[in-house]
């Protein structure tokens, strides 16, 4: 059985980087945009900035090596919620939680125009105690960065906290 040890999520990483390429694309990755949209990729890479492991178990994990070789919880709303909210292994893990525990570095999961969650923006700015109307996000798939999550025509939400990073031991 592989062993962990524990890491710190660096929120200010997962900020930077969402700052960083909220209006680009980083051509380390496939831009998904044409193809169902680029929100979760995005997401994705703001959270391995601030975690710096990936789970490379094969269906189940979360990781990109390239296009074709990437964990569908990488790129999917739906999977990187499940793999977020029950990875036991490495990586990043966390909890579906009330907006009072978001955090900077957090995500945010939106049902706007469709009655399942499809959208995946990041926190990279809250104004006191979390509320919608003083949380800011940055997103692909309608490129945002600083947006108000209030702006959002939202008909379900979700909130994920990231809660730690676990690196195997070699």
């Amino acid at each position: 059985m592989p062993q962990f040890r524990q890491l710190e999520y660096d929120r200010e990483a997962a900020v930077a980087y969402a700052h960083r390429w909220a209006y680009g694309r980083n051509p380390a990755y496939y831009d998904f945009e044409k193809i169902g949209g680029d929100c979760t990729n995005y997401a994705s890479q703001c959270v391995f900035a601030g975690a710096g492991v990936m789970n490379y178990t094969p269906v189940y994990g979360w990781y990109y090596i390239s296009t074709n070789n990437r964990a569908p919880s990488w790129s999917s709303v739906q999977y990187f919620y499940d793999f977020m909210v029950s990875n036991q292994g490495a990586g990043p893990y966390g909890a579906e939680t009330g907006i009072g525990s978001m955090e900077i570095g957090d995500v945010v999961q939106l049902a706007t125009q469709h009655p399942y969650y499809h959208h995946t923006p990041v926190i990279v700015r809250i104004d006191g105690f979390p509320t919608l109307g003083n949380i800011y996000v940055a997103a692909h798939s309608f490129n945002a960065d600083m947006r108000p999550l209030a702006s959002y025509d939202i008909r379900r939400i979700r909130f994920l906290h990231i809660e730690g990073v676990r690196a195997p031991i070699r």
